[in-house]
């Protein structure tokens, strides 16, 4: 009998971990491969939160975040990390997920050691390398040395390919990430109690449209996020809508937000959710306002438009097909989109009903019969 593949999956951020544990749950049911897990811990508590919620133990657990560290200390840390465990595991395929400084050192650890990758939720591009910034360089990386690239969308693959990657070597998958939303809106429909603690503010903002907020991102921090503050701030001077919006823990984020919109009656500043209460939060949402990428994908498979606080995004296939909106950073183009939503029932329909073009919730599956080849 054919010996499994070993498989090392490589993550550390919450977002990684959200779109690869349908993946890991997958492997470890699955007798072609032997599952090996690796996690940088770039994220700690928010990604414990996950790998709690979704039963998965590391194999591998670097810890590496530390406060304020830089770019290059992270990298530096995370190459010489993972290239320790990759020479302890000596997988046959190291399997690494979307543009984090983890995976971009994960897939770079192992081309040193002439391991192949597979790099989930490839070929992403904005075009622009400062926005997302590191993000849009990380895939770009990761793109260059992968030898399995597994495109959410046709755009994706159209995207590597126009890059001159080996078009034999790029297939449209779908996004873990609607994987992940399927098995997490069952596991709360069998246990409520996995997204009760939003129930009191469900009660305090009955009968208002509620608006969920996230924002996290690098090039936004400054001025951006003084934008981004500023139009919360004239929303929620609307009478029937309130925001809940769980901040973000970098100190960038929070400061502004903190000093510019606590105590606003119609807002609520909570703390970074778990993946149960963000998926119970943008079902209860009339709309999301974000900047964050797994939001422009999550959302629209529970019939949520997106307004994008971005210039750009690597995630065009939701403006082309009108489940997402590019909105910026300028407060009165953000109030101006989210009241033409809220005062326009046509344009508020066109976007919610708008065809997802993400996934299906067949992804995982489809990874793994292409990594059994």
């Amino acid at each position: 009998m054919k010996s499994p593949l070993k498989i090392l999956t490589i993550f550390g951020t919450r977002p990684e971990a959200i779109k690869m544990f349908p993946l890991v749950h997958a492997l470890d049911a699955d007798e072609r491969f032997d599952s090996r897990v690796c996690v940088s811990g770039q994220h700690r508590g928010m990604l414990d939160q996950v790998l709690d919620i979704a039963g998965i133990r590391p194999h591998h657990d670097l810890d590496l975040m530390q406060p304020d560290q830089t770019l290059d200390a992270l990298t530096a840390n995370l190459l010489t990390g993972i290239g320790k465990v990759l020479d302890a595991e000596q997988p046959d395929w190291v399997v690494v997920q979307g543009d984090t400084a983890t995976a971009m050192s994960g897939a770079l650890a192992a081309y040193y050691r002439k391991i192949p990758v597979a790099h989930v939720e490839a070929g992403l591009r904005s075009g622009n390398i400062h926005h997302p910034w590191p993000e849009e360089v990380n895939r770009k990386i990761i793109g260059s040395m992968a030898a399995l690239h597994f495109a959410p969308t046709e755009t994706a693959a159209a995207a590597l390919r126009l890059e001159n990657v080996d078009p034999a070597t790029v297939h449209v998958t779908g996004n873990t990430v609607i994987d992940a939303l399927h098995w997490i809106t069952a596991q709360i429909e069998q246990r409520p109690a996995l997204a009760a603690d939003l129930a009191p503010l469900e009660a305090r903002f009955a009968g208002k449209r509620i608006i969920g907020v996230t924002s996290h991102r690098r090039e936004n921090f400054g001025g951006g996020m003084e934008g981004i503050a500023d139009a919360i701030r004239q929303l929620a001077a609307r009478g029937d809508v309130a925001m809940i919006f769980p901040v973000h823990l970098n100190p960038n984020v929070r400061k502004v937000m903190n000093e510019q919109l606590a105590g606003l009656e119609n807002v609520a500043l909570i703390e970074p959710l778990d993946y149960p209460h963000f998926a119970r939060l943008i079902d209860i949402s009339t709309l999301m306002l974000t900047d964050s990428g797994g939001v422009q994908e999550e959302a629209p498979a529970l019939g949520k438009p997106v307004l994008v606080m971005r210039e750009t995004t690597e995630r065009p296939e939701g403006v082309e097909a009108g489940t997402a909106l590019l909105v910026g950073t300028d407060a009165v183009r953000i109030v101006a989109e989210v009241n033409r939503l809220l005062d326009d029932a046509d344009a508020y329909d066109a976007m919610a009903r708008a065809h997802n073009p993400f996934g299906d919730g067949l992804t995982s599956a489809r990874i793994l019969d292409l990594l059994a080849r």
